[in-house]
This record gives C-alpha cells, structure tokens and sequence, in this order.
C-alpha cells in the first residue's frame, strides 16, 4: 500500500475535487432551474481533472522516482490513480445524489422527458443512482487510461 501512497492520495483529491464541482453545479443551478444546460458546462470540470492528473503525475516523478519518470510509470501511476477513482465512484454518487443534489434525478428525468423527447421510462433507466454508479466506475477508468496515457506524455523526464 506504502508503494502506491501517492496514487491513493491524488485519487482521494480528485474524488473530492469532484464533489466540490457538483457543489458548484447546484450553486449554479444546472441541478434545477438550468438544468438544460448541465450536459454542456458538466464537461468543463475535465479542465480540473487534466490539471489534477499533471499534478498527480508530477508529484509521483518528484517525490516517489527522483525526478525522473518513463511514459510507462506516469502511465501506470495514472492507472492506479484511476482505480482508486472508480473505486471511490459509488461513495462519491452517493454523497452527490443523497446530500448534495438529492432532486437531481427527478430534475433530470422532468428536463429529458420535456426538452429532449426521452419516455418517462427511458429517462427513468438512464437518470438513477445505479446507472449513474456504472457510468461513473467505467468512465473514470475509460478517461483514466486516456488521461494518463496524454499526461505520461508531458511530465516524463529521462
């Protein structure tokens, strides 16, 4: 565990970065009144989630490999950092959907029915904590593997 200290460390900022971004969303609305238009500004938080990666990976070449790092340690290192997101996935939705935007789902099922043409029984099976768990788990470690492999990239240094 010691091994992967920094990993667990950025993965636990990154679930907590997360929360504080949907902090932010219900502030702005986009869980309620604008909620039309939480599909686009949701997207913006991937700026957040680069920008914690290269810290992450940064912080692993410093302080764990001595100021040097191969593509493929900053790309496991992202891996195992997105492990430990997907693993925090269903907390994180559970805090999210309980606490801080408990409507969001009827929100979100009212707005696809009404705005997008969805059936009440399609926005019901896709606006729901377990598919929203699944999505959260598996896109994490879908935008895991393709954030660290970009972000290897960057902060590798011979």
């Amino acid at each position: 565990m010691k091994k992967f200290a920094t990993e667990i460390k950025w993965g636990v900022v990154f679930t907590l970065a997360a929360l504080l971004w949907v902090v932010l969303e219900k502030a702005m609305g986009w869980h309620d009144v604008h909620i039309a238009q939480h599909a686009i500004y949701t997207n913006l938080f991937a700026l957040i989630a680069i920008a914690i990666f290269v810290f992450a990976l940064i912080n692993k070449r410093n302080n764990d490999l001595g100021g040097k790092m191969t593509w493929v340690q900053g790309f496991v290192s992202g891996i195992i950092i997105s492990i430990v997101i997907a693993i925090l996935a269903p907390l994180s939705q559970y805090v999210t959907h309980e606490f801080i935007s408990p409507h969001y789902f009827e929100n979100a099922i009212a707005n696809a029915v009404e705005n997008a043409g969805m059936t009440q029984e399609n926005a019901t099976a896709w606006f729901n904590y377990n598919s929203y768990t699944i999505q959260a788990v598996f896109g994490s470690l879908a935008m895991g593997v393709v954030t660290s492999a970009l972000v290897a990239l960057v902060v590798k240094r011979k």
